[in-house]
């Protein structure tokens, strides 16, 4: 007898809480998917009922705990030509959430794999944060213990990039001195919470202003913190990158700090002279440029 050729996984992006953002092809493979895998298979019932899919399929559960396991389970049924349907808890399977070892199962059982682009939190974060997103680095959620933390930011301290984050609600103000403290208080940045859901919120400022603000104010629900990159001390001619230091200047100005310690901190974070910078800093403050 000939051999079913291999299935289908078909990763399927779903809402991060506003439902309407579930595409009509992402509904379309729920419908039809043969084996629904999911992060959370309440969360997955409920929006396989918002689609009209209510036991057209049975709902595995795979978590990080079983996710190996659940892999090579997926594996046997696309090898027999099933249609499975991967998706998470909300937003984009994969990132920061199981599926990855299912995806890897499902190239070595000669499966295809099909993603469905949809919600991100990630995406959704960087392009509310009004920080520059042509280029940035996801890092997912930083590690929990202050040590693991900090020597991590020490290793993105000069990434001209922007950096994006998962963080508990929990540790958000931990995580925020943190970031203040070793990438510099004057970085600006973005604590974006809630994402899509009816008390989306973007609070954007600096690492220092933020740091103090939650300090003792835990934010409520799912948070996405956004720290802009460091700024390239050889671009220094560039326009763009002294636009980008008079802007935090006048960031660093708006917190109360004075010019001197303003030019101190941009002089730490760039290495470029300091009374360069003071010069730069008078005059995004609209002061006398002498020292």
């Amino acid at each position: 007898m000939p051999t079913a050729a291999p299935g289908t996984l078909t990763v399927v992006a779903t809402p991060l809480g506003d439902a309407r953002d579930l595409s009509p092809r992402a509904a379309a493979a729920l419908r039809e998917a043969d084996l629904i895998v999911a992060e959370d298979t309440r969360s997955a019932r409920r929006l396989l009922a918002e689609v009209g899919a209510t036991g057209a399929a049975p709902v595995l559960s795979c978590f990080d705990a079983n996710e190996a396991a659940r892999a090579a389970e997926v594996a046997e049924r696309l090898s027999a030509g099933a249609r499975v349907a991967l998706v998470s808890e909300a937003g984009t399977p994969l990132v920061s959430d199981p599926g990855y070892r299912v995806v890897a199962a499902a190239i070595a059982a000669g499966a295809r794999v099909v993603p469905i682009p949809g919600p991100s939190a990630v995406l959704a974060a960087l392009v509310g944060a009004g920080l520059p997103s042509d280029r940035f680095l996801f890092l997912g959620f930083p590690p929990r213990k202050t040590g693991g933390r900090r020597r991590l930011f020490e290793s993105l301290r000069a990434l001209p990039f922007t950096l994006v984050f998962y963080e508990s609600p929990l540790r958000v103000g931990a995580t925020l001195a943190d970031l203040a403290d070793v990438l510099g208080s004057g970085r600006p940045a973005c604590v974006a919470r809630e994402l899509t859901k009816s008390h989306e919120e973007f609070v954007r400022g600096t690492l220092g202003a933020l740091a103090a603000r939650y300090r003792e104010q835990r934010p409520l629900g799912e948070v996405t913190l956004v720290v802009g990159g460091a700024i390239d001390a050889g671009a220094a001619d560039d326009d763009e990158a002294e636009a980008a230091l008079a802007d935090r200047a006048r960031r660093l100005i708006a917190e109360g700090k004075s010019a001197r310690d303003v030019a101190d901190e941009l002089a730490a974070t760039t290495g470029r002279p300091r009374r360069e910078l003071y010069r730069l800093v008078l005059a995004a403050k609209g002061g006398p440029s002498g020292l």
